[in-house]
């Protein structure tokens, strides 16, 4: 599927694109609310500024996709594989990210707060500066992953994997 099907499919209403071929697409600062994009491939696409919330990206493939700047709220993420992808100063509050796949992902600035990231793969994950308040990461794997200046107040780590994790002085977890 190309991107300009895609968008006029959209615009006339279609929210179901479930299994689409993304690759390499570039939906920089589309307005892509509320769409179904369970299994699609997104893999190396620029989702730069564009504006996701409420979408279904199930076991979608998002690999090094570009999604910085961009709105991802109350997304869902389940099982999606998202490793090296930028999500730089990314809006993911409340999205559920369970058993997503972070490994080395870009996640400076993000605000992930009250996000579910229950089991997932952060290794080598940029969380720099993240915003992390009341995130559950309930037996993440947080290794080598760099938290420097990340909030974390409330964030529930029980049974997190934080080896050789950089982690903040002051961490207020339950």
């Amino acid at each position: 599927m190309n991107v300009d099907t895609l968008l006029a499919q959209y615009a006339s209403g279609d929210r179901d694109f479930s299994n689409a071929e993304l690759s390499e697409a570039n939906l920089a600062g589309a307005m892509l609310s509320g769409i179904n994009l369970i299994r699609a491939n997104l893999s190396h696409a620029t989702l730069i500024k564009a504006n996701l919330s409420g979408a279904f990206l199930v076991l979608a493939d998002l690999s090094q996709a570009d999604l910085s700047r961009a709105t991802a709220i109350a997304v869902n993420f389940s099982g999606a594989n998202l490793k090296g992808t930028n999500l730089a100063h990314t809006q993911l509050t409340e999205a559920i990210l369970t058993g997503t796949w972070l490994q080395r992902a870009n996640l400076t600035n993000a605000n992930l707060q009250g996000a579910i990231l229950a089991g997932a793969n952060l290794i080598e994950a940029n969380l720099q500066k993240a915003d992390l308040r009341g995130a559950n990461l309930y037996g993440a794997d947080l290794r080598q992953a760099d938290l420097t200046g990340a909030t974390m107040t409330h964030a529930n780590l029980r049974g997190a994997n934080l080896e050789g994790a950089i982690i903040p002085d002051k961490v207020m977890a339950v």
